[in-house]
């Protein structure tokens, strides 16, 4: 374990201590819940992972062969009085042998400010589209489909300010705006000091009749990089490292229909959910540490998306099916640096095909088999999975 983890394992062992004190002296009751996900993976293709025409960082993976511990959380929330909510949730994984503890999300939201308006400070998985800001945990699939991979890392998370504004109106209307650091992937280097990324969303929804209801979501990202590094490249005994300067523009639009019959969903429910994006970018590729100093211009055009259904058959059994393709069209001044950084497409349009199933005992536990046919990149892929998904203490409802 290295000198970090060690600092942060000790660094949450004292916060939990206070809050067990504040706790046993009547000041504080938060709600404590602990996630635990292990998984089996298997896959046939044995060489590195890529996305053709896109730029991988963050947690983009197909995850490990073999049995290993997934993404868990330490989560704890609480009214911090009749004004202001808070929730801290840190994330335990190992990485490459190595136990690692990360500050995750840690916000404060308003509860009372009046006429629809909250607004949200800290680390906080941003609202733009649909499944971004939910925790991976509560995914219909063991992974995240390829729109998320290759734009956000899996997920965009970052250090900002969130106001939304809630409609008095019969038909669910929510607008929002975020202003963001810029420090993390995609984005990087927190440019225009600290203020790199600018988010605008719109979610309106519905029910038709007893039975369904819909929600549609509009997104806009606006998002500059002072150095948005990759996965890097071995070169003799140099590593270079593919980094990208420039402006990108994120367009989604997402979209969910929900079914149950006369409203009861524990019996039988069905859920079709579908996101599409859009995303051009202007800069340049450097790749850092190499010798000659290597770099390009870059112009990219990046669309794509995935279309998923869930049924839920009978009572805590259910059923899914995901489709995922993405599209790319690069060009810049050296097709060499293009092609290392990830960004050249070599003819190939990156898509996958996942089925899963899963049985739910409880609210509390999950346990699910998938398996995908994955055509993302140049050889085909088939990879299995076996996931258990249990939570320990309380834990809050998910949107819709």
């Amino acid at each position: 374990m290295n000198t970090y983890s060690i600092y942060a394992g000790a660094l949450l062992f004292a916060s939990l201590h206070s809050v067990s004190f504040a706790a046993n002296q009547g000041n504080f009751n938060p709600d404590i819940s602990l996630v635990i996900d292990g998984r089996f993976g298997s896959y046939s293709n044995t060489t590195d992972y890529a996305l053709p025409g896109f730029m991988l960082g963050g947690e983009a993976s197909r995850g490990e062969n073999g049995y290993y511990l997934g993404h868990n959380e330490l989560i704890i929330s609480a009214n911090i009085d009749d004004m202001f909510y808070g929730k801290l949730t840190t994330a335990i994984a190992d990485h490459e042998g190595e136990t690692e503890v990360e500050l995750e999300e840690a916000f404060i939201e308003t509860l009372a400010m009046g006429n629809g308006v909250t607004i949200k400070a800290g680390r906080f998985y941003s609202d733009i589209g649909y499944l971004n800001n939910q925790h991976g945990h509560s995914w219909d699939f063991v992974d995240a489909p390829l729109m998320y991979r290759a734009l956000f890392g899996n997920q965009l998370v970052d250090d900002g300010l969130q106001v939304s504004w809630l409609a008095p109106t019969d038909t669910y209307l929510k607008l929002g705006v975020e202003g963001l650091r810029g420090g993390r992937f995609p984005s990087g280097g927190a440019a225009k000091d600290g203020k790199g990324v600018n988010v605008v969303f719109a979610k309106l929804g519905g029910d038709v009749g007893v039975s369904n209801a819909w929600q549609l979501g509009f997104s806009h990202m606006s998002a500059e990089s002072n150095g948005r590094a990759a996965a890097t490249h071995a070169h003799s005994t140099v590593t270079e490292i593919p980094t990208f300067y420039g402006n990108s523009q994120y367009n989604i639009i997402d979209f969910v229909w929900k079914w149950s019959p006369k409203g009861n969903s524990r019996e039988r429910n069905f859920k079709f959910q579908a996101e599409y994006f859009e995303r051009e970018e202007d800069g340049r590729v450097d790749m850092v540490n190499s010798s000659p100093f290597e770099t390009s211009t870059y112009q990219g055009k990046q669309s794509g998306g995935y279309v998923q259904a869930i049924y839920q058959f009978m009572p805590r059994w259910r059923a899914g099916y995901r489709y995922d393709q993405l599209e790319a069209t690069n060009t810049g001044s050296d097709s060499g640096v293009l092609d290392e950084a990830g960004l050249s497409v070599n003819g190939h349009t990156p898509k996958r095909s996942t089925i899963m199933l899963d049985y739910s005992h409880s609210e509390y536990s999950r346990i699910r088999i998938q398996y995908a046919k994955d055509d993302s990149y140049a050889d085909t892929d088939n990879l299995f999975f076996v996931q258990y998904i249990v939570t320990l203490g309380a834990h809050g409802a998910h949107r819709f």
